[in-house]
């Protein structure tokens, strides 16, 4: 999951790029849904252009639109607030709710991302320009303001200034690759809204010696291999559009619910404030999961199906994935346990009502667009994608996405309904 395949140069005329595009997003009407939406996809940019990596990304946007909502219901007193201890702000009712969400993302993302500054202060002053000037104006700069502060003082212990202290297994004077693991300190993240990291850790991979162990090995090696002629042309299509690992590949969907006509605003910025804290839980879970097991990924089980003690995993010793295999333990998936997590909270969301069709890019594909007429279908698709990349077993992904759907039912029940 969190293998950064996308980079992009820091030039000039990047962010004076990215800078016009945020800009845009506030004076094209065809563009604009509402100041959440806006503000997501102004987000999303500035993380991935500033390379941060996929979780640091995750924990920003989770900083960003809690501050959103807090600063939106603030204002609107839609709902009771945030679950998980937020800031108890005075409420002012008269006050402009964009100017409030321009604020609380801009004092965020300003902070947390300051080489985007360009682009934050030119999507600032472009939102803020569409809000007549007045006592309403003023005071949702200020509202914004002091939610975006809360949220930062309350998450700026959360443990991410902790350094790793990840120790290679090895012998004295044994060589052993010289590449460190990913995020082997990331379970140490405070939660938003679980109890601990390993609340909902899941049971060990199967045995060795299992049937399900060789059924999974068996079909990782048949359809993920790097040259596999039994993959089909969509399959492989599906494995490169979910190599894309950044957040805003599942803000997309998650922007297909919020953009249904008839949505009000706070309810967009509750949707996307559980949204991020639960894919921020989801990796802390998953992170704990994977350095607690420490399991093989398919490249080194593959390589050595000889030694695992099952007759029914025949060794290859070339095999590749059709991928480069992220550098952290296997099990469980966390592209799946994200998938799930933002799946259970969208069908929360949407109830027993229709499904919106469910849209989002992947940058890693080229910009190529996919569509979902189901929550399940996409969450499948994600797991299966894994699977066929040549980095995940079947199991792990099904392991992933339960994990994934209890964290998101988690946030779902967390956070209450409106008031009224």
């Amino acid at each position: 999951m969190i293998q950064n395949i996308r980079t992009r140069s820091k030039t000039g005329l990047l962010v004076t790029v990215l800078a016009i595009a945020a800009a845009t997003l506030f004076v094209c009407p065809m563009a604009k849904a509402d100041a959440v939406t806006d503000w997501n996809r102004v987000a999303g940019g500035i993380v991935v252009d500033a390379n941060l990596g996929p979780l640091p990304a995750d924990r920003v946007l989770a900083i960003v639109h809690t501050a959103v909502y807090e600063a939106a219901n603030a204002i609107t007193r839609r709902y009771p607030g945030d679950p998980s201890n937020g800031p108890k702000l005075k409420a002012l009712p008269g006050a402009s709710v964009d100017a409030a969400i321009a604020s609380a993302a801009r004092t965020v993302l300003a902070e947390l991302v300051p080489s985007g500054k360009t682009a934050i202060e030119a999507a600032y002053h472009a939102a803020l320009a569409l809000v007549p000037g007045g006592s309403a104006k003023t005071e949702g700069i200020s509202v914004g303001e002091k939610a975006a502060a809360a949220i930062l003082t309350r998450r700026a212990n959360d443990g991410i200034a902790g350094g790793e202290t990840y120790r290679p297994h090895t012998s004295p004077g044994m060589y052993v690759p010289t590449v460190i693991p990913e995020a082997p300190h990331w379970l140490q993240i405070k939660p938003w809204l679980m109890a601990s990291a390993s609340q909902f850790r899941p049971g060990p991979p199967p045995p060795l010696t299992s049937e399900l162990w060789a059924r999974d090995y068996n079909e990782v090696k048949t359809l993920g291999s790097k040259h596999s002629t039994r993959r089909s042309a969509k399959q492989t299509a599906i494995a490169h559009f979910w190599e894309e690992v950044m957040p805003p590949i599942y803000h997309g969907i998650v922007r297909s619910v919020a953009d249904v006509p008839g949505r009000e605003i706070t309810q967009n910025a509750r949707l996307f404030a559980m949204v991020t804290q639960a894919s921020n839980d989801a990796l802390i879970a998953v992170f704990d999961a994977k350095y607690h097991y420490g399991f093989w990924r398919p490249v080194t089980a593959i390589r050595n199906g000889d030694i695992d003690g099952n007759d029914a995993t025949e060794r290859d010793p070339s095999w590749l994935p059709f991928i480069d295999t992220p550098m952290h333990p296997e099990y469980p998936c966390a592209h799946c346990i994200v998938s799930g997590a933002v799946g259970a909270v969208l069908q929360a969301e949407i109830g027993v009502g229709p499904t919106p069709l469910l849209t989002t890019t992947s940058h890693a594909a080229g910009g190529v667009a996919r569509s979902w007429t189901g929550i399940d279908e996409f969450i499948q698709e994600v797991a299966n994608a894994r699977i066929y990349d040549g980095v995940h077993y079947r199991n792990s992904a099904e392991v992933g996405t339960a994990m994934g759907k209890q964290i998101g039912e988690l946030a779902a029940t967390k956070y209450p309904g409106p008031i009224r």
